[in-house]
């Protein structure tokens, strides 16, 4: 019997359905599998390119978590100081995870040129902040430096420059609103050392950065009195609880504030991507499944009078049925082997040569980007392939179904 099931495997898996009624459907079968996980592998690179890309680009402007003043909180302006000298800065001493810990200072102001002017917050920070996020969209000159007694350089967006028609190391006179301790506004003039461009217009058409020490001066504050500090963060996903952490080290005075809880909206909207995702990955596995099923329909009546013949000799019905969905799993295999090739050369031409391009106005990116760890790959293979399997499993059953008397006869 094992001789009779060795050769009855040979032939359903060998390459004589090629040239069968079935060839057609399972080419159709095959190509199902294989645009499935095309679809699925882009789906999930995009999305999760989406949702790392427009939270870096927030932490790089705002940081993971702001520690404010209360007077702050709600405020995008620094209107009430705290004192510089904190137990946790410059480093959290019982909290791991975090990265950086930065001071800054935001003002409120315009800038002006003989011809046009255009509203900006004026962030002032220090030696110790963290440049890697701006010099990633550095275009043009440098970032500002601060290891002098003074500086006038800043740093603006590219939108804003061009608004203003401006070019680099041009000057820019810029009025800042009054303070309490100040009647009337202040006109400073600054360089424009660097250029960037993040895409992410909510910020880049308004955020100009430059020296606290300017900030300082601007609201009459004293070197130890800052409007609060980021807290940068190795992994993003611990956010909340990394946030609960940060708010028991701080004074009773002060309030922390992650990015996730000061634009909800924007998180609430990236979340939406996830279920995009996961609804695409339940249709393309249910139409490969569909497909595979009927590719095992047509090969088990195509075979029906193998599979009398296999009864009549003593083989049993569950023998049978693994001869059959053996071959279907190396069809989904065969469509899981070309879907990768393809998937993948698409996502590294996307990654490499960035041809697909968004508006950012909309996406807050200009590219489409994307991102696809080897985990992500791994289940995505090993899901459609159990999922599809189990599929499978009870069209199978249609073998028990066939008598020998009846299907040897069969044509």
């Amino acid at each position: 019997m094992n001789y009779e099931l060795f050769i009855a495997k040979r032939i359903i898996t060998g390459k004589k359905y090629k040239n069968s009624i079935s060839s057609p459907i399972i080419k159709i079968a095959i190509t199902a599998i294989a645009l499935g996980i095309i679809i699925m592998l882009i789906a999930v690179a995009t999305g999760a390119g989406l949702q790392y890309k427009i939270r870096d680009k927030m932490a790089g402007f705002k940081g993971h978590i702001q520690i404010v003043n209360y007077d702050n909180n709600n405020s995008e302006v620094s209107t009430t100081p705290i004192k510089k000298n904190q137990d946790f800065y410059p480093k959290f001493k019982n909290i791991s995870g975090i990265k950086n810990v930065q001071v800054f200072a935001n003002k409120g102001g315009i800038l002006r040129t003989k011809t046009d002017f255009e509203g900006i917050i004026f962030k002032g920070v220090s030696t110790d902040y963290d440049w890697s996020f701006f010099k990633e969209y550095l275009i043009a000159g440098k970032v500002p430096d601060f290891n002098q007694p003074r500086t006038r350089e800043v740093l603006l967006s590219e939108t804003v420059v061009n608004r203003l028609q401006l070019k680099l190391n041009d000057t820019i006179l810029a009025t800042f609103l009054k303070t309490s301790m100040s009647k009337l506004p202040s006109n400073k003039k600054y360089i424009v050392s660097g250029i960037y461009n993040s895409g992410f217009a909510q910020f880049d058409k308004s955020v100009m950065i430059g020296d606290i020490r300017e900030v300082q001066k601007l609201n009459k504050w004293s070197e130890n009195e800052v409007g609060g500090f980021e807290v940068l963060l190795d992994d993003f996903d611990e956010i909340d609880a990394k946030g609960d952490e940060v708010y028991q080290q701080i004074g009773a005075t002060l309030n922390r504030k992650t990015i996730v809880d000061a634009y909800p909206n924007v998180f609430e909207w990236i979340k939406l991507f996830d279920n995009n995702v996961w609804f695409i990955i339940a249709i393309m596995i249910v139409i490969a499944g569909i497909n595979m099923i009927t590719a095992l329909l047509v090969l088990i009546l195509e075979s029906v009078q193998m599979i009398g013949i296999l009864k009549a000799l003593g083989s049993y019905n569950t023998s049978i049925r693994k001869i059959f969905l053996y071959n279907a799993s190396y069809l989904i295999l065969k469509g899981l082997f070309w879907g990768n090739i393809i998937g993948l050369s698409i996502i590294g031409v996307q990654y490499f040569f960035k041809v697909i391009t968004l508006n950012p106005e909309t996406y807050y990116v200009t590219t489409m980007p994307v991102y696809l760890s080897i985990t992500a790959i791994i289940l995505l293979n090993l899901g459609t392939l159990l999922l599809c399997f189990l599929m499978l499993i009870l069209p199978s059953y249609i073998i028990t179904k066939i008598e020998p008397s009846k299907s040897i006869k069969f044509t």
